[in-house]
């Protein structure tokens, strides 16, 4: 059995593109449903982007795309960005953090988020199995997934795509649950 049988997606045919300026309103729209911060990973969203005025989303939009080309040298950073999008509404972002750098050894390769409508459809489960797949493709053969320990939505997500717990470490941000899943 593949990872993509394992959650079931029940909707419309989502798709893991890249990130777009075309989708700067939808993903301002998926933004607002989250609320304030940049707590939601898989975005690549940082504290000092502005996105809301066109210019500034398409700077991190340039970023983002910049940090997924093999061909830029952004040193021990590398990163694959990708949203999840279904008939031009953005649903989350995952991304697939390659690089060596502190921030995977503590994060993980893999951080997503999902947007509060579109959970409990199986679209983590689903765009993480693509993922895993591009991690292969990247030549890992193994992948770090970290989460909040009292997330049990993403708990659930990376058991289903093989997690296996290794233990729980103290983050900048709290307590964290961490898995590998071997590719």
């Amino acid at each position: 059995m593949s990872v993509h049988d394992l959650g079931v997606y029940c909707g419309r045919m989502p798709e893991l593109i890249a990130p777009t300026t075309r989708l700067h309103t939808a993903w301002l729209e998926a933004r607002a449903e989250w609320g304030p911060g940049w707590h939601e990973d898989g975005f690549g969203l940082g504290p000092s982007d502005e996105v809301d005025p066109p210019a500034g989303f398409a700077a991190w939009v340039a970023r983002l795309t910049d940090q997924s080309d093999p061909a830029m040298d952004f040193g021990k950073h590398r990163c694959v960005y990708r949203w999840i999008v279904e008939s031009d509404r953005v649903l989350g972002g995952i991304a697939l953090r390659h690089g060596s750098d502190d921030y995977v050894r503590w994060a993980g390769h893999i951080g997503y988020g999902i947007r509060p409508s579109a959970r409990r459809r199986g679209l983590a489960t689903w765009a993480m199995g693509r993922m895993l797949d591009e991690a292969r493709v990247l030549g890992l053969d193994r992948v770090l997934a970290v989460c909040a320990v009292d997330n049990v939505a993403s708990v659930k997500t990376v058991e289903r795509c093989g997690g296996v717990f290794e233990g729980i470490r103290d983050t900048k941000f709290g307590p964290a649950r961490r898995y590998w899943i071997d590719l």
